[in-house]
């Protein structure tokens, strides 16, 4: 009989899934459930609901139920064996609140995801209480911001009484996820959990102090946390008739996407960066000991192996370059040839892509600038180029934080296949960059039930053999730092800092002479 294993990846705008053949070492199945197209009635837009509230970004749970449901349905649909299926792991989008009342009903209709920025208030307010800036990283390893799951249930508690009052259980994305699953399994587990800025990464506990400031019976509403290498129960009995699965089917504790995009993108050993090319952009690395950064701007995150993911985000990176796509009517691939029309630094000529808030630097009310342009300048060839080198450098702004000289950049998301973004991210970085194909945190996850599933069946695996039977590179696309622009690159760093330090009151060099040194 084969050995199935399943990952589902409940992102933001839609859901995933891959089943893996452990004997094979093949993929044997992909499939997807898009929000906004599959599931019109949710309304949603990019898998966010509209709501004209400025920094609100809300979704309804159920949808991602239903998307689960549809994946499952698609799956059996083309003959999918799903009795044969050993395993199910589950990654979701991080950060998001989920509440449920006593009789597993929602308590809140919606749930605030990552993106939304509506709770400064409540991160002001949270740190002031705490003590300030230092003694917050010193109880969670992390600032407040308004991404972090902490800050959208003290919203709660302040803005929604009854709504909080109503609620008995309170986790994140997969959780809730993992709970359907399960039939009322309630768990949490340290990777996704150590992103809601209420978990201690180096003690491995919640944060007493910091709960006590939002409510002290908080606590009873945060489920058991238990490891993120053990499974957390078997597929409900209701999945098993309507699906076909086996009774046996293991559901494991499941993770955050970042986590598990680094267990798909094979980031499981020392000295290797993940940057994920999505709606938002991340850069990360394996550690086997907690880190924490004194100035809060790297978020200090366990992994779902049992060790340590430091990671580095920003708000804003696809979105402005989707959105200058549909505004100019053009293709990825037309992108890609402007790109090859136009010279690497722009001429000085720089964006600060900091559209709606941004993440990192955490400046929630933020909006963007462009530098250097003149009135001729507004056209298609500068302003691609202008996108690609602006966001770029604002994840490299934070990316010199990451306590690691990388030997390598993995490269995961829809433009780690662009050619020109593989590139300029390697002269960016000095860094040799390599794309993977596949579909990062739902392999991820699927690799992780196998592995999981492995250890529960007495073999003694590592992640690390795991993941070199299943994750492929796209050779055609790896990219090495281009000498001849290294300098104008190591000066477009400094001129971009210098602007992003100018923006939030800082001192810096003075931007116009750097300006000047840079044009042609």
């Amino acid at each position: 009989m084969p050995n199935y294993f399943t990952g589902l990846d409940v992102s933001t705008q839609s859901c995933k899934i891959v089943i893996i053949d452990w004997d094979k070492k093949t993929l044997e199945y992909v499939g997807k459930v898009n929000y906004d197209t599959d599931l019109p009635h949710y309304n949603t837009e990019n898998g966010v609901i509209s709501t004209n509230i400025p920094g609100v970004s809300e979704s309804n749970p159920l949808m991602w139920i239903e998307a689960v449901d549809g994946v499952f349905q698609k799956a059996m649909d083309s003959g999918f064996p799903m009795a044969e299926i050993k395993a199910i792991s589950v990654s979701g989008q991080q950060h998001g609140l989920v509440a449920l009342d006593s009789e597993g009903n929602l308590a809140r209709p919606m749930s605030k995801l990552w993106n939304d920025f509506s709770t400064q208030e409540e991160c002001d307010l949270l740190t002031e209480k705490i003590g300030g800036k230092d003694k917050m990283i010193a109880e969670t390893g992390n600032t407040q911001r308004t991404g972090y799951t902490a800050a959208k249930i003290y919203h709660m508690f302040r803005n929604e009484k009854l709504n909080y009052e109503n609620s008995r259980i309170l986790f994140l994305v997969h959780n809730y996820v993992n709970w359907y699953l399960t039939g009322g399994v309630a768990v949490m587990e340290p990777g996704d959990t150590s992103g809601t800025a209420l978990w201690n990464p180096v003690k491995q506990d919640w944060s007493l102090d910091l709960i006590s400031c939002i409510d002290p019976s908080l606590k009873n509403k945060l489920p058991v946390v238990r490891p993120s290498t053990e499974p957390i129960g078997n597929i409900s009995d209701n999945l098993l008739e309507r699906f076909g699965f086996s009774s046996d089917c293991m559901i494991d504790a499941g993770s955050g996407d970042n986590m598990y995009g680094a267990i798909g993108t094979g980031n499981v050993k020392p000295g290797i960066v993940t940057v994920s090319l999505g709606t938002s952009g991340t850069a990360y690395t394996f550690m086997e000991e907690p880190f924490v950064d004194p100035e809060g701007e790297i978020a200090s995150f366990c992994d779902s192996t049992g060790n340590y993911l430091p990671l580095l985000c920003v708000s804003n990176l696809a979105n402005g370059f989707d959105e200058f796509c549909r505004i100019n009517d053009i293709s990825h691939h037309q992108f890609d040839e402007l790109i090859d029309q136009t010279e690497p630094g722009n001429n000085g000529r720089v964006l600060i892509p900091w559209y709606e808030g941004e993440r990192t630097p955490d400046i929630p009310n933020a909006t963007p600038l462009y530098f250097g342009f003149t009135l001729e300048d507004f056209n298609q060839k500068t302003l691609s180029r202008s996108i690609l080198e602006g966001h770029l450098l604002n994840l490299y702004s934070g990316f010199e934080s990451l306590p690691v000289v990388p030997k390598q950049i993995l490269l995961t998301g829809g433009l780690s296949q662009s050619p020109a973004w593989c590139q300029t991210i390697a002269d960016i970085f000095s860094t040799e960059t390599t794309p993977l194909t596949g579909e990062g945190a739902a392999l991820g996850a699927a690799i992780h039930a196998c592995w999981v599933w492995q250890k529960e069946s007495g073999e003694n695996i590592t992640i690390n053999e795991v993941c070199d039977d299943f994750i492929t590179y796209n050779h055609n696309l790896i990219k090495t730092p281009r000498p001849e622009y290294k300098n104008t690159y190591d000066k477009l760093k400094i001129l971009y800092q210098s602007l992003s330090s100018r923006i939030q009151g800082l001192e810096g060099d003075n931007p116009f002479n750097l300006y000047s040194a840079l044009k042609i």
